[in-house]
């Protein structure tokens, strides 16, 4: 098999052209990321139910993996937010055992998946269904951690978020302000240190800060040492676990939605690499990755693992530029692990807490719900309705239902497209401005079209189809005559392209949207992208307002 075979992982792919300046910043910025993913690996394990070790357990042995074998340069795998409240229900209900179960099917189901080259197949999730997951799961994750920002004197709380909010309100007079200062103490260090500077990673500065004041002040507060006795120095500990046949079927249904999940996040997290790095994730040979890295977790007693698109994008800013990185990141944990892991039964929990906090609000997507209402009631139902299950109910129930709601959306989109009326005289004149035909296009100019409806599922086309865009002229204009519907996931994309062609220095116009379409271009947060001014009626007064753009464009370059 030649070296030159796409299908082959990024890491053999980037030994090509592999150099020793490459290394190097690999390997800081693997360092860095490691240091990154310390407390929130710990974090996520605590949230998940599991114990601090069983997180970073997860980021040595399927962080490895998934960079090593994946299909993203930059990607970095690991536990994650998006698994925390499936994982915790299934160590409620069946045990480690049970989440061994179901992380080793979902690591099936994703290799199955890679291998029948379905990892394309994600881009079939509408986005107010994203949305409205990521939207749910943070909720949960931020209510979770209320009890150890604020160290109130309770037991275990409910698994179930309106049980739990009873609860926690009950006892909220018994807050122990030292723990609340350390929770509130973590938040300002994270929301402060990166405004000031980005070469620190802010989550290292407060869990140094927050467990030294902590040491120091012989603070009375729970700890990583006074709840879990620590986190064992060594190596991950290879053991098979107790498989219970009579679990398989219940279980099914939660190793999908983490198949499903793991599948999302890690698409999602790659698309993010490729927009900052400019190459192009393989989405089958990155599921393959993902899948063998949920196989070999629950084997060194780790959890669901999936990319993570704050490490990535930490990954990318510090400068790394293969996998290797990514494997160098595993190796410092593991590095922690063999040496300063009694290290850890000092850190503070409400520290951890106040961490999980601010992931939880940047995963949440917040900015993008104003943008799903305008859109109007369908999407704002798929997303209403897929957050408030997420929440209330089940995510297992919210990724059915919600998926099921956004294909009868998809239907009745595409049923809006058919029309049947008569050719008159005035439709006629109405389209003669919007004809190509007897048009030059000038050198300054790239026109492309989109043909048929641009919804969830077609999206990856326009990607496809613009993933060089030095091929690309100064402006661009994306011809809409002949898109017969849009809906979030399409306005997204559109946003998307815009974004990137500004980064490169160019301009995009839009024209001849339809009704459907046209109706929707006009909500403000896609205005914020693209602009009022760049949304042209027809091709000829698109034409005309590119001649102004790239005057614009040369008086700015002069």
């Amino acid at each position: 098999m030649s070296i030159s075979n796409p299908n082959l992982p990024k890491s053999l792919l980037a030994f090509r052209t592999y150099t020793v300046q490459i290394f190097v910043r690999d390997l800081l910025a693997g360092i860095t990321v490691g240091m990154v993913a310390l407390p929130l690996a710990m974090a996520f394990g605590i949230a998940s139910g599991v114990t601090p070790q069983a997180g970073l357990y997860t980021a040595v042995i399927a962080g490895f993996l998934i960079s090593a074998l994946g299909g993203s340069r930059t990607q970095i795998g690991g536990p994650t937010g998006a698994f925390v409240v499936i994982v915790a229900g299934i160590v409620a209900r069946f045990g480690m055992s049970g989440l061994a179960m179901v992380t080793l099917m979902a690591g099936l189901l994703l290799l199955a998946m890679g291998l029948t080259g379905l990892g394309s197949a994600v881009r079939f999730i509408p986005r107010p269904v994203v949305i409205g997951f990521t939207n749910g799961i943070a909720i949960l994750i931020a209510s979770t951690q209320i009890k150890d920002f604020l160290g109130l004197r309770i037991g275990a709380v409910p698994s179930e978020f309106l049980p739990r909010m009873k609860l926690l309100s009950e006892h909220v007079a018994s807050f122990n302000w030292q723990a609340l200062a350390l929770g509130v103490g973590t938040l300002a260090i994270l929301v402060v240190l990166p405004r000031i500077t980005r070469r620190v990673p802010a989550s290292i500065v407060a869990l140094l800060v927050c467990t030294g004041a902590c040491v120091v002040f012989h603070l009375p507060v729970e700890t990583i040492g006074s709840k879990f006795g620590g986190i064992p120095r060594g190596l991950p500990p290879f053991a098979v676990p107790d498989f219970h046949a009579e679990h398989i079927l219940p279980l099914i249904p939660s190793a999908f939605t983490v198949a499903l999940l793991a599948a999302l996040e890690s698409m999602l997290s790659a698309v993010v690499a490729d927009s900052m790095t400019g190459d192009r994730h393989n989405p089958n040979v990155e599921l393959v990755a993902q899948g063998l890295a949920n196989i070999a977790s629950p084997l060194f007693g780790g959890i669901p693992a999936t990319g993570a698109i704050a490490r990535t994008a930490t990954n990318i800013r510090s400068g790394a530029r293969s996998p290797v990185s990514g494997m160098v990141h595993a190796i410092t944990l593991l590095l922690i692990l063999l040496v300063a892991a009694p290290l850890a039964s000092y850190i503070p929990l409400a520290t951890l807490a106040g961490v999980l906090f601010v992931v939880a609000y940047n995963m949440g997507e917040w900015r993008e719900i104003a943008g799903i209402v305008q859109l109007g009631m369908t999407a704002i139902l798929v997303w209403l309705v897929t957050f408030a299950l997420t929440v209330f109910a089940d995510l297992t129930v919210a990724v059915g239902v919600g998926m099921a709601l956004a294909a009868l959306v998809y239907i009745y989109r595409i049923a809006e497209t058919t029309t049947v009326s008569p050719v008159t005289d005035e439709y006629i004149r109405d389209g003669l401005p919007h004809v190509l035909q007897g048009r030059i296009l000038p050198p300054y100019v790239t026109l492309l079209r989109i043909h048929g409806p641009f919804l969830f599922g077609t999206t990856e086309k326009l990607v496809e189809a613009t993933a060089n865009l030095e091929a690309f002229a100064p402006v661009v204009i994306l011809r809409l005559r002949n898109m017969t519907a849009i809906d979030a996931t399409g306005i997204h994309a559109i946003e998307s392209f815009a974004k990137r062609l500004s980064e490169s220095g160019r301009a995009l116009l839009l024209c001849g949207a339809m009704q459907q379409p046209s109706k929707l271009l006009q909500q403000a947060h896609f205005l914020d992208h693209v602009g009022r001014e760049n949304i042209m009626p027809n091709i000829q007064a698109a034409l005309d307002r590119a001649k102004a753009v790239r005057g614009a464009q040369e008086a700015l370059a002069g």
